[in-house]
């Protein structure tokens, strides 16, 4: 540090990239056994990002209070494992917390997020804003013909 300048922990974030300290938006959980890898960054006084690897973070996931599925969801989170250094799992019993809100005559879902686990991330005092998980590693069934695959949510982008 040179003389009159500081380089102090602001604050920190979750990004599911290790290269770039991107919010991530609410999260798809996709799959029996499908994962998501998180990762905490921290925001430097200087302006700078730079990635919290191999340090004592503590992750910690819960249930979104609030929304109309959460309250299917267990607590603590059964559905979903995570595990210390930031990995999400689906594990069973399986579930689909997004709810198709589309009508007849359509013949395609509509989807949005009816429940969804909190993650956050906790280093040197500091919480990081929350990222919503939704989970999608059960099938939604058919409904009245606007789903007719029985997917759960919508498909996932590459």
């Amino acid at each position: 540090m040179g003389c009159g300048s500081s380089n102090h922990l602001q604050s920190i974030q979750l990004s599911t990239s290790n290269t770039a300290a991107a919010p991530p938006g609410t999260l798809d959980l996709v799959g029996i056994g499908g994962t998501i890898q998180l990762y905490t960054w921290g925001n430097y006084s200087s302006g700078k990002q730079k990635l919290l690897a191999n340090q004592p973070v503590a992750f910690q996931v819960s249930i979104t209070p609030d929304m109309p599925l959460s309250g299917d969801l267990a607590t603590p989170p059964e559905t979903v494992t995570l595990s210390p250094n930031g990995l999400l799992t689906a594990v069973p019993p399986f579930v689909c917390t997004w709810v198709n809100s589309a009508v007849p005559p359509a013949t395609s879902p509509a989807w949005g997020v009816g429940g969804s686990y909190t993650v956050t991330a906790t280093y040197l005092g500091f919480t990081s804003p929350p990222v919503f998980v939704a989970v999608a590693s059960a099938s939604a069934g058919t409904d009245g013909g606007t789903n007719p695959t029985g997917e759960c949510g919508p498909p996932p982008t590459s």
